[in-house]
C-alpha cells in the first residue's frame, strides 16, 4: 500500500482503480492528523497501465495555454497520441516526478516519435499556475510539454468527466496551500480519441518509454 500525507503542505496522491469497471478515484490533500488519506489497490501498484473500461472520451474543455492563446482540448489533439495528467506546478513531490518520469521517457524516443506524442499538463490551481508560471516550470520537467490553465470550475467538471476527482485549493491560515487532487495520467489512442488506459504515481519512466511508441500506433499497452 501507497499513500503520502504531509501536514501544512499541499500533497497530490493517486487513488484504486475498480476491476473491469469505470474510473474509482479517491482524492487526497494535505491532513491536521497526519493519518493516510488514500491508498492504491496492490493490483494497481505493479506501474503497467491499467485498461479503462470502458474508455473515456475527451472532454469538451477550452483552457488557455502558455501563450495565452485558447486550446480546444478535443480539437487539438484529435487523432493524436496522448498523455493527460491534472496537476499543480507548486506540488512538493507528485506532480514533478510524474511529469519528469514522462519527459525523461521522451527524451529517449526516436524524434519521430518525440513529435508525435502529446503530453499536456491541466493545472488543478489556476490562480497560481498562470500561463507564465506554467511556462516557466514545465520545461524544467520535459520538452515540447502543453500547459493548460483556466477557470477551475470549468477544469473541475472537465476532470469530473474523466473520473479525476479534484478540489478547489485552499490557503490556509499559515499561507501554505491545500490542493487536492488525484494523480492519474490518462492514454488516450490516436484510433478513437478515448483513454484506454490509465498509469497510478508507480509508473516510472522506463514504464513510459516502453509504452510510448505503442500508444502512438493505436496499440494494447
Amino acid at each position: 500500500m501507497r499513500t503520502r500525507n504531509h501536514r501544512g503542505r499541499t500533497v497530490a496522491l493517486c487513488a484504486a482503480f475498480a476491476a473491469a469497471a469505470a474510473l474509482a478515484l479517491t482524492a487526497c490533500g494535505s491532513s491536521t492528523d497526519d493519518k493516510p488519506v488514500a491508498s492504491v489497490s496492490a493490483s494497481a501498484s505493479s506501474g503497467r497501465a491499467l485498461p479503462l473500461t470502458p474508455p473515456m472520451a475527451k472532454p469538451n474543455l477550452v483552457l488557455t495555454d502558455t501563450h495565452g492563446q485558447k486550446f480546444d482540448l478535443a480539437k487539438e489533439t484529435a487523432g493524436k497520441p496522448v498523455l493527460l495528467y491534472f496537476g499543480y506546478t507548486h506540488c512538493p513531490d507528485v506532480c514533478p516526478l510524474i511529469m519528469s518520469d514522462i519527459g525523461n521517457a521522451k527524451r529517449k524516443l526516436p524524434k519521430a516519435e518525440q513529435d508525435k506524442i502529446q503530453v499536456i499538463f491541466i493545472t488543478t490551481d489556476p490562480d497560481r499556475d498562470t500561463p507564465q508560471r506554467l511556462a516557466s516550470w514545465l520545461p524544467g520537467q520535459g520538452q515540447g510539454f502543453i500547459g493548460l490553465t483556466g477557470d477551475f470550475n470549468t477544469i473541475q467538471a472537465g476532470a469530473k468527466s474523466l473520473g479525476i476527482t479534484i478540489e478547489k485549493p485552499v490557503k490556509q491560515q499559515d499561507g501554505s496551500y491545500t490542493v487536492t487532487h488525484s494523480a492519474e495520467v490518462l492514454a488516450f489512442s490516436p484510433k478513437d480519441d478515448k483513454a484506454h488506459y490509465a498509469y497510478t504515481d508507480s509508473a516510472d519512466s522506463a514504464t513510459y518509454q516502453r509504452d510510448i511508441p505503442k500508444l502512438i500506433k493505436g496499440e494494447d499497452l
